[in-house]
This record gives structure tokens, C-alpha cells and sequence, in this order.
């Protein structure tokens, strides 16, 4: 495995592969769920490049960039076990100027649910991910669908600038409990784990009543927020379609049910495709 950190370098080192490209782009602190996107993508892929940004400018005002898990020495191991080619480790220099050209959020689907309480991180996230994609030259770029949301997002950003890379969605990855794992339950202490699982449990609830023939979204979120009433705040329960347009009835092979609460310290997203 080569560790870059330059753009220069990058593309050095992109010169020595020969072949389809799989690109998993991250955050760091690789857990499970990040293996599973590298596993995946080496797979299907004859060479992988990962990378480690923390970006900051999907970062708003008030949230703490500074104390965003990071655990490099983890994560490069991480990789180089699970046969990465390149690892990108750009600083925030090589990814920034200081009078930049911007990409935008659309308007609807980028200022409702996720974009509706974190104003502007979309524009920064999608700033970010088409600055990767592009220097990554993947032919495969693989994504979580835990955040449904940035990846329907990233996916139109692709298909908007008739960018020539495939999004590949992945499925979550979950504890043996069925908590969706991310870089921020290490925030969780206590009983806030257990109390965590409330997000995947209103999600199991939501599938059953389905199953059972309800389809009213509003009976669904209803029943959501009772299993999530053990939460410190729940801020939204959401049920949409693919293109993440609210729904008054679950089509099925087409919804997405969404929810975000508040356990602890951490904001906990988690979601069911149906």
C-alpha cells in the first residue's frame, strides 16, 4: 500500500495502476461499516484507493471540527491489511484555496431533513465527494446507505455534471444488537448504547406494520415515535421516496423510512429501504 498525501503524489501513484479503479471515500476512524465498503469495492475492482479526509467544510458553525474522531494509525493498518493500493491522506491545504469555486445543494431535496437542520452541509459535502471523485479516477465509487440522504445527493451531483463514474450503494452495517455503526457512537456512554437501539427497533417497528398491510405514513410515524420516546430528542421521523420526495402512503420497492434522534452527545441518523 502507498500512503499520499499530495495531489502530486496521488497522481504519481495512480500511474502505476493499471486497470478498474474502486474509490471508498471516508472520514477515518474506520470501523465495520467502512470495512465493509473496502471489502466490497477490492472485490469488484482491480485496484482500490481510499480516502481520509475530514472535511471542513460540511462542518457548520457550533459543530466542533476539532473533536471529530480521528484514529490514523488504526485506519492505516486498517487499510493495508484489507489490501488497499493507495490510501489519499490529503491535509486541508491540498484540497482547498482560499477563494474557490462552489457547488450547491438543489434547492428542495438539499434543505429537507438533513439539510433542513444542517444548512449548508450539503453544499460542502458534495464540494467535497465531486474533488475526490475526480482525482480518484474510479470507475466505482462506493457509499453507505446509512446516510441515504448525501448519497441520493451524490448521485444526482453525478448524474447533473455527467461525471463518468458509477455510485455504488451499500448496505448498512449494524452491532450484533442492530445499533447502524458509526464514527460517533464512541460518544455513546452509559446506557445511551442501549438506549440507542430505540432508532433501530422504530425502524423494525415501521417494517412490521407494513408487513402487516398499513401503508399511512402518518399512523407509521406515529407508532416510530413511540418506540423512540426514550431518546433525548427525536428530530425527525421521515418516510420518502428514492427521491427522497414525502410520501402519504409506503409504495413498496420504492420508500425510504427515515430517522434522526438525538442520544447523549451524538446525533444518530439510521434508515430501512422497503
Amino acid at each position: 500500500m502507498v500512503i499520499v498525501r499530495s495531489i502530486d503524489e496521488l497522481q504519481e501513484a495512480k500511474q502505476a495502476l493499471a486497470g478498474t479503479i474502486g474509490f471508498v471515500p471516508t472520514m477515518g476512524a474506520l470501523h465495520q461499516g467502512h470495512l465493509s465498503l473496502i471489502q466490497r469495492a477490492r472485490k469488484e475492482n482491480d485496484h482500490l484507493i481510499v480516502s481520509i479526509f475530514v472535511n471542513p467544510t460540511q462542518f457548520l458553525e457550533g459543530e466542533d471540527l476539532d473533536a471529530y474522531p480521528r484514529k490514523d494509525k488504526a485506519d492505516i493498518k486498517i487499510c493495508d491489511i484489507a489490501g488497499v493500493d493507495i490510501l489519499f491522506m490529503p491535509s486541508i491545504e491540498a484540497m482547498y484555496e482560499e477563494d474557490e469555486l462552489c457547488i450547491g445543494a438543489p434547492a428542495i431535496r438539499g434543505y429537507v431533513l438533513e439539510g433542513e437542520k444542517r444548512p449548508g452541509h450539503f453544499d460542502g459535502m458534495l464540494q467535497v465527494v465531486m474533488k475526490l471523485l475526480n482525482l480518484s479516477g474510479a470507475s466505482k465509487a462506493y457509499f453507505g446507505k446509512k446516510d441515504a440522504q448525501q448519497l441520493a445527493l451524490i448521485a444526482q451531483m453525478v448524474k447533473n455534471y455527467f461525471m463518468d463514474v458509477s455510485i455504488v450503494p451499500c448496505d448498512i452495517v449494524r452491532d450484533e444488537k442492530g445499533l447502524a455503526l458509526s464514527s460517533r457512537n464512541v460518544y455513546l456512554e452509559g446506557d445511551e448504547k442501549q438506549r440507542a437501539l430505540a432508532l433501530s427497533r422504530s425502524l423494525k417497528k415501521a417494517t412490521k406494520l407494513v408487513m402487516a398491510g398499513e401503508v399511512d405514513v402518518e399512523t407509521i410515524q406515529k407508532e416510530m415515535r413511540k418506540v423512540l420516546e426514550v431518546t433525548d430528542e427525536i428530530e425527525y421521523t421521515s418516510i420518502v421516496d428514492r427521491a427522497f420526495k414525502p410520501l402519504k402512503t409506503v409504495e413498496i420497492g420504492n420508500t425510504i423510512i427515515l430517522v434522526a434522534a438525538r442520544v447523549g452527545k451524538p446525533r444518530l441518523l439510521d434508515n430501512i429501504w422497503i
